[in-house]
């Protein structure tokens, strides 16, 4: 009988494969995207040295009170130009998006969408 594998453990192995493909550098960050069953998170991150320069999430307490749920596409919409405006103000304009192992449809595609919206490029 053949097992099959859990979806994180699909997930995981796919976001190494894309990892090994791109990194983000202090011209170009990477920002990633992580989604669990309640909440969404993003980050952009220099992988040169490792440090994360912006962060944003569904669980911080602004982001939190303009939201009616935090694990549907309007959430992760929000989430998107939030993450963006943060860039914006620390000079951060290009970045490689980094889809963490999801399918670009739903949540992670209107983040995305509402990032290059609100200034990102990538």
């Amino acid at each position: 009988m053949v097992s099959k594998k859990s979806r994180s453990e699909v997930r995981r192995k796919k976001h190494m494969k894309l990892r090994n493909r791109f990194s983000g550098t202090a011209e170009r960050p990477r920002l990633a995207v992580f989604r669990s069953n309640n909440h969404m998170y993003a980050q952009i991150i220099d992988d040169t040295v490792g440090n994360t320069l912006v962060a944003a999430s569904t669980l911080q307490k602004d982001v939190k009170a303009e939201l009616e749920k935090t694990n549907n596409v309007d959430a992760a919409a929000y989430l998107g130009k939030v993450i963006a405006e943060k860039a914006k103000e620390k000079g951060i304009t290009e970045v490689v998006f980094d889809r963490g192992g999801f399918i670009y449809q739903g949540k992670i595609k209107a983040l995305a969408d509402a990032a290059r919206e609100a200034g990102l490029n990538f």
